[in-house]
């Protein structure tokens, strides 16, 4: 399906979170380990908070790996908050409109994952997203939708609740249509400030997802690894697999569950999907 990463804390070359890890993102491209496929060859993106009002998007139909711009970028170019996302399709189109992350306004959303049998429930999907945000649509993947209708349920006031109830109605949708298990999922969304990531499936056996550990516990374990020289003690990597091998630099997310990380602190909260007001379609 797909690989992803968000990182925060203090500014970071870019090549040293998608080249330098000995299973860096770039790597993942090619030879995920963990992941329902092997090879997540259908184009990428990345999104960072840098000096303007917006985040920034970079999105290619490359492999990662075969891409000389993003190594050209990922050489200069430092943030503080980043995005990225490596894509193997589940059946939607190969275009930079479907590639991830998906922006709107401040907020960033990535997904792994499908919706099951998405063309059953797509139109159901789609007129429950709010009209305003509708025409803001630009790809045809389920991923985008997920976004949209989490907006709709209010993810800029409260995302945890905004994406239970996402979930909720994805689910009481794809059921009214046959589909045993609807949702297979983790999301990371951000709005520059906060992140927040979602482990869940319906079926209760979800894709991989890891938080990286304090970061000064690491550089006093590991003082001459140099991908953990000048690291603010904020830094947090919140990953679909490990980057590395360091024993102790990961901890699994549980399934069924929403990790929030402010700053350098990590919070895990129980998820549960709730049913939305307008549950029925």
């Amino acid at each position: 399906m797909c690989r992803w990463l968000a990182y925060s804390g203090s500014p970071v070359r870019l090549d040293d979170l998608l080249y330098k890890p000995s299973n860096s993102l770039v790597i993942q491209s090619k030879h995920a380990r963990m992941g329902a496929e092997t090879t997540n060859g259908d184009g990428f993106g990345l999104g960072w908070y840098g000096t303007e009002p917006l985040p920034g998007l970079f999105h290619s139909t490359m492999p990662a790996w075969h891409d000389r711009n993003l190594r050209e970028l990922a050489a200069q170019a430092s943030a503080g908050r980043v995005f990225a996302h490596i894509r193997a399709t589940t059946g939607t189109a190969i275009q930079e409109t479907n590639c991830h992350p998906f922006r709107h306004g401040q907020w960033l959303w990535m997904h792994n994952g499908a919706l099951t049998d998405f063309p059953k429930v797509k139109r159901d999907l789609a007129m429950a997203v709010e009209p305003s945000l509708y025409p803001q649509i630009e790809g045809s993947t389920d991923s985008e939708l997920f976004f949209y209708l989490a907006l709709t349920f209010g993810l800029e006031r409260d995302p945890r609740a905004a994406v239970a109830e996402a979930v909720g109605f994805i689910e009481d949708a794809g059921r009214r249509r046959g589909i045993e298990h609807p949702v297979q999922m983790t999301v990371a969304t951000t709005d520059g400030d906060t992140t927040w990531a979602f482990r869940y499936s319906s079926e209760g056996s979800s894709r991989s997802l890891f938080v990286s550990s304090d970061i000064t516990t690491l550089q006093a374990q590991y003082p001459d690894h140099p991908l953990l020289h000048g690291r603010s003690d904020d830094t947090r990597l919140v990953v679909s697999e490990p980057l590395g091998d360091l024993q102790g630099a990961w901890q699994e997310v549980p399934d069924g569950t929403c990790l929030v990380v402010h700053g350098g602190e990590k919070d895990l909260y129980p998820f549960t999907p709730s049913a939305p007001v307008a549950a029925a379609v």
